[in-house]
């Protein structure tokens, strides 16, 4: 188990003021028991909106709705939250093999959200790539269950791409970045979902934080942690639901912190909406994530 106090800024800057626009912003951890806590948290928007609406998507993400008034130079979103987190990477087996997944599925009648039926089919961001199936299926021979299937893939990803921040932006396809062989974990988990997904495996997108260690006798940077992406499949009625981390290759456990899951980016890309602008803009982020003493 783990205590974690967060701080996530995001900083916009905007060369000329703006016209009137509306955000959909997905910033703060949720309450998922037995893995995750939300003790506390606060959102403080700089300016103060002229509206805000909180509320919860299908999927269950908490979701903040704001209206701003003409005029902004800067817009400020300033998130602190204290999140315990009591995850552990599942070891035990229980999947099926991948031939009689089907079969569970078949057995699937409820259409709640995490229904794994929400989670086959393509989505807004994430459609059949053959390249990406065909790869998907040359790596994962072999595997004898649906959870092997799933670790597979994900350490073949990690081994194949390589991380870089500048070859790709937030509308890069998963095909466009596989093709290119470099990009983020939002790539990396989107090539992991459409290849499951070409295997018959149901699998969504979840975002969040991240906590990250500093090499051996560094002192830990303020904002040196990250937001960050990973992959959640379904491996049968048995095992259920797993997180997989294809950026690091890793069963996902306590270093992880969930704030929003969906079927692809769409469903959980931290800041969404309009603002009318006459010029440029410019955007800073900073995420520090503190795990607390004795815990």
């Amino acid at each position: 188990m783990m205590i974690y106090d967060i701080r996530l800024l995001i900083t916009y800057s905007f060369d000329q003021p703006t016209g009137a626009g509306r955000q959909l912003l997905r910033l703060m951890p949720v309450h998922l028991p037995p893995d995750q806590a939300v003790l506390s948290e606060s959102l403080i928007i700089t300016p103060r909106p002229g509206e805000r609406s909180d509320f919860r998507d299908f999927f269950g993400t908490k979701l903040v709705e704001i209206g701003m008034a003409p005029g902004l130079t800067s817009l400020q979103f300033d998130l602190r939250a204290r999140v315990q987190r009591m995850a552990k990477a599942i070891w035990l087996d229980a999947s099926p093999a991948l031939i009689a997944l089907t079969d569970d599925l078949a057995m699937q009648r409820d259409l709640g959200p995490l229904s794994p039926h929400h989670f086959l089919a393509a989505s807004p961001r994430i459609g059949p790539v053959q390249a990406i199936v065909d790869f998907a299926q040359s790596a994962t021979q072999g595997a004898a269950t649906v959870r092997e299937v799933v670790e597979t893939l994900g350490k073949a990803l990690h081994t194949t791409m390589v991380f870089d921040a500048k070859a790709t932006d937030v509308d890069t396809t998963p095909a466009a970045a596989f093709q290119g062989g470099r990009g983020v974990c939002q790539d990396f988990a989107q090539i992991m979902i459409t290849g499951l997904r070409g295997l018959g495996v149901p699998a969504g997108y979840v975002s969040g934080f991240l906590r990250t260690a500093p090499p051996p006798g560094q002192p830990r940077l303020e904002g040196a942690d990250a937001m960050h992406a990973w992959v959640m499949a379904w491996c049968g009625i048995k095992q259920g639901w797993v997180d997989y981390d294809p950026t690091n290759a890793c069963f996902v456990a306590s270093d992880h912190i969930v704030i929003a899951r969906g079927r692809d980016y769409a469903d959980a890309a931290p800041v969404t909406g309009a603002l009318r602008l006459g010029g440029g803009q410019k955007s800073l982020q900073a995420v520090d994530i503190v795990g607390l003493p004795n815990t």
